[in-house]
Order: C-alpha cells, then structure tokens, then sequence
C-alpha cells in the first residue's frame, strides 16, 4: 500500500497537466491551471502534503520517500525557477537509477541487502533468494530509469502518460512477478521448517 501513496502526487500531476489551460482568480490572484508548470506546481505542493501527513503520523519517512520528495522539490523547483521542462523529465530516471545504486551498495555495505532489510521481518528466505531478489530489484530500476528517459525525450506528446501510467503498470507487473517468485520460495521453504 506504501507503494501507491507515493503516486497520489503524480496521480494529480497528470489531472493537472492534462487540463485545457486557464487562468483562474483566487483572492484576487491570478492563477494559471493546466499545463507543465501549473501541473509541477500541484506535483511539489502535493509530495509536501503527503509527505508531510506520513511524517506526521508515523513521525519518520522511509529513505527512499525521503529521495522522492527532495527529488521533487529539486528537479520541479528547477523547472519552475528555469521554465523548462527538461529538469522533470530527469526527475523519474535520476531517482530510479539512485535507487538502483542504493540496491547494489547493500550488496557490499552491511550483513544484508537491501530488499532483505525492507522484507526480512515478514518473509524468511535462504540468503542466495534473497541476493537474486535484490539484482532483480537493481535490474528494475536501471530499466525502470531508461525506459522513463527514452520515452522522455524521444516521445515528448506521450511522456507524461509513460510517467503515470507506464511507471505505475511496470512497478505492478513487477511486485506481480516478485509475488509469484517468493511464493513458490517460501512454499518450498515451509516444509524443511516444519522437519526442524
């Protein structure tokens, strides 16, 4: 579930986005609606939302929600601060391939790798699962981070629609496969637990 509520900003970035622009008064201001910059607005206004309301519920954020949200406010600050909207579209592979990076560090930093720190309390697995558990990951976000970039800047019309929905479709079909992976792990591993 943790998962999805890090898209409800880029949910509403592409509603935003998608919008024919207008310009709307609110107290006596002049608000644009519709468009890259209003939607990288509602982008950085909204991560700070929830950001903040996850923070103030359970008093700390993940490190990766951490990257997410400084992230968004430096690369959409940038495409505010500089009107141009090649500062986003590096957002979503940056961010991927630091998640990848951190990935692969676990494999030399600390006694587990990453994925086993995140799942290792809910799931046991032998430690080579959880190594080839944690390349998949690394492989994911290396893709997930060129396929954002590719899309980015070789389709411009369809890049936002890749950002929302082809990122959210991969992240899917892979938590999918990473499921019906441990599944038929921890099946095998339920029967020698119960000889012990």
């Amino acid at each position: 579930m943790k998962q999805f509520i890090d898209f409800i900003p880029l949910v509403l970035f592409f509603i935003v986005y998608k919008l024919d622009p207008r310009t709307l008064d609110i107290a006596g201001q002049s608000v644009e609606l519709g468009g890259i910059f209003s939607a990288t607005a509602v982008l950085i206004i909204s991560s700070v939302l929830v950001y903040g309301a996850l923070f103030a519920l359970n008093r700390k954020l993940e490190k990766g929600q951490w990257l997410t949200l400084i992230a968004c406010l430096l690369f959409g600050g940038m495409t505010l601060a500089f009107h141009s909207e090649t500062f986003l579209k590096w957002k979503a592979p940056v961010v991927n391939w630091l998640f990848a990076l951190g990935f692969a560090a676990s494999h030399f930093i600390g006694d587990k790798v990453l994925i086993q720190r995140v799942m290792g309390h809910a799931v046991n697995l032998p430690q080579h699962i959880w190594t080839r558990l944690n390349l998949a990951w690394i492989v994911f976000f290396i893709f997930s981070g060129c396929a954002n970039l590719f899309v980015a800047f070789t389709f411009h019309e369809f890049w936002v629609d890749f950002k929302v929905f082809g990122s959210l479709g991969m992240t899917v079909l892979f938590l999918v496969a990473q499921g019906i992976y441990l599944a038929r792990h921890i099946h095998d591993e339920a029967p020698q637990q119960s000889k012990d």
